[in-house]
């Protein structure tokens, strides 16, 4: 079949061959998952976790199913508090486990501690290569410019053992993959790799912005991982264009700018006087006018790239705010367990965008959503789930992998629904991580952990003789960077002896060091999330609340308080009956985790 019938014709023949892979892998899918989980079983033969089943030496799928369980992260956790101690024998991977990945989910509020192998790079740089060539048949001429990114390094500890855990992207910005990868005029940023691997946040972003800012006129597509680090990246220019604009004037590096191998290669590779383009970007910043000051100050842009599924999709609106409209793509769906798909179609709306299963990359199994719960138990006869073909269109199911670096039958939490196929492989749409009722940035925070820091927040009121009656929350996006919302209806049981400002304040502190590790890393060494707010709300608040999603069909005896809204007129009755509003006047505590 050629390419060109169902992909287009491509920019390159580097494009053509990447473009042949796709269509090859995703024709007989089958028979590609079946290759796959004989190759991670044989690769693995030897580990201690298959050897507990009884495989005796199996590739087979039917034989793997009936053997080995569907699992959460919370049974695989002593083996992977023993790997991390140091234990080095092949606990879950016939190859040397070479670091932990962090995943942005949490157990028992700290990150997961995901295994991964060098070989493992490789084929996270394959998928990767594979974004490009596609981006190519809808976009033309991107190899005649540069690509604006905010890419950043986070946060590294290391295990009792002394592995590296650290999150996916740090991981593969730190590879030999990424850092010794050959030249591709498709894919030139316009920032040096010594800008991305910079551990200052500050540092980091100011020469982003500032290398963006040179390269204005070459910059064909601006980007980020997530649509709230875009956003993050646009308030930040905010903040700090006049100095930037100084910078560019004079040539001369901004002092806080201290990194010695920052600094020498911003001076050396960047900085030049500019009066000219300094005097553009004050033109354009100055007025306080920041509607679609992305295609102002980089008027050659043909989209964005970041992205907006999930609960990211919250932030649309205000990306077409600040870029005037320009179109959203959403190249690819992975995650630090594994990668898994590409959208084959990134110039969609983002309403639409629906991911190809690249059966290649790791062995998929699926529970249909509505029955999943009953299966991640620790049951002796493991269910019989389903294969990438058995799949229906307009389905949700729960993705369940098993990968060449050692998770075996693995629950990831993704919720996702099919929309198509592409050949033999199954399209998606991500519908939203399992249990998660907040989300800002990479934080999740799910129902019982909002609760436990509603419950820590009440001993403060306690000498108040008040408790809180109800409450809700719901994920406040439109402003920079976003933050959490509750309201609160109080029970006040003497007027006379209300809290006061300064204990609802603490409050709100109180719920923030509550929660997980996550969200206080984005809180405070990020940046990315904001002050949490308490908003009171009237006595009777949550019975009007009651009454409008019964006069909307809600059954009464069935009714109850969602912790989480988002349906426009509720949240207009909510803030219509706000008393006063209480934010945390400081930042919780966070520290790097130690991997005990």
């Amino acid at each position: 079949m050629a390419i060109e019938s169902l992909l287009g014709p491509a920019a390159c023949k580097k494009d053509e061959k990447a473009l042949q892979f796709i269509q090859d892998i995703t024709t007989n899918v089958d028979s590609v998952q079946e290759k796959v989980l004989a190759e991670i079983l044989t690769q693995n033969a030897n580990a201690e976790y298959l050897k507990r089943y009884n495989l005796g030496g199996a590739t087979d799928r039917d034989t793997y199913k009936s053997k080995v369980p569907v699992i959460t992260y919370e049974n695989l956790q002593p083996d992977i508090q023993r790997i991390a101690n140091g234990d080095r024998s092949p606990i879950l991977s016939g190859h040397p486990i070479s670091e932990f990945l962090t995943s942005s989910g949490t157990s028992g509020g700290e990150r997961k501690l995901l295994p991964t192998i060098q070989e493992e790079w490789d084929r996270r740089h394959l998928f990767l290569s594979l974004v490009m060539p596609v981006m190519n048949l809808y976009v033309a001429d991107l190899d005649k410019g540069k690509g604006l990114y905010f890419l950043f390094v986070k946060t590294e500890t290391k295990t009792p053992g002394g592995l590296l855990a650290r999150p996916v992207l740090t991981g593969y910005y730190n590879s030999e993959q990424f850092k010794r990868r050959p030249y591709d005029p498709y894919m030139v940023y316009t920032s040096p790799d010594e800008v991305i691997l910079c551990h200052d946040s500050f540092q980091s972003m100011y020469s982003h912005m500032l290398c963006g800012l040179y390269y204005q006129k070459e910059v064909l597509r601006v980007g980020s991982i997530f649509a709230s680090g875009l956003l993050r990246a646009i308030r930040f220019l905010q903040l700090n264009w006049q100095q930037l604009a100084r910078d560019i004037a004079t040539g001369i590096l901004n002092r806080k700018i201290s990194d010695p191998s920052l600094r020498e290669c911003m001076s050396s590779n960047v900085l030049k006087p500019n009066p000219d383009l300094a005097e553009f970007i004050t033109n354009e910043c100055s007025g306080g006018n920041w509607e679609g000051i992305i295609s102002r100050i980089w008027p050659n842009t043909k989209y964005l790239d970041v992205i907006v599924t999930g609960t990211m999709a919250q932030y649309i609106p205000t990306l077409d705010y600040y870029s005037g409209g320009l179109p959203i793509t959403s190249t690819l769906y992975a995650s630090s367990e594994c990668s898994f798909g590409l959208n084959l179609k990134p110039m969609c709306e983002p309403s639409e965008v629906s991911y190809t299963i690249m059966p290649n990359v790791g062995y998929f199994e699926f529970l249909p959503h509505e029955s999943s719960a009953p299966y991640l138990t620790n049951d002796s006869s493991p269910p019989r789930l389903l294969e990438l073909v058995d799949l229906e269109i307009g389905m949700e199911y729960e993705l369940v992998i098993t990968t060449y670096a050692g998770l075996y039958r693995y629950s990831v939490g993704d919720i996702l629904q099919v929309t198509g196929f592409h050949n033999s492989a199954p399209q998606f749409q991500f519908v939203r991580r399992k249990n998660v009722l907040l989300s800002i940035d990479s934080d999740k925070t799910n129902e019982a952990q909002l609760q436990k820091a509603v419950d820590n927040a009440l001993q403060l009121l306690r000498v108040f003789n008040t408790s809180v009656g109800e409450y809700t929350s719901y994920a406040d996006t439109k402003t920079i960077p976003g933050h959490y919302v509750i309201y609160w209806e109080l029970l006040v049981k003497d007027p006379n002896n209300e809290p006061t400002q300064e204990v609802l304040d603490k409050c709100c502190l109180a719920m923030e060091e509550s929660l997980n590790s996550v969200y206080r890393q984005c809180r405070v060494a990020e940046n990315s999330i904001g002050p949490l707010e308490i908003r009171i709300v009237k006595s009777g608040t949550f019975e009007e609340l009651m009454d409008y999603a019964i006069s909307r069909g809600a059954s009464i005896s069935q009714y109850k308080v969602p912790r989480c809204v988002s349906f426009t007129p509720i949240m207009e009755l909510l803030d219509s009956r706000v008393l006063s509003v209480h934010f945390s006047k400081a930042c919780p505590h966070w520290t790097p985790e130690r991997r005990n």
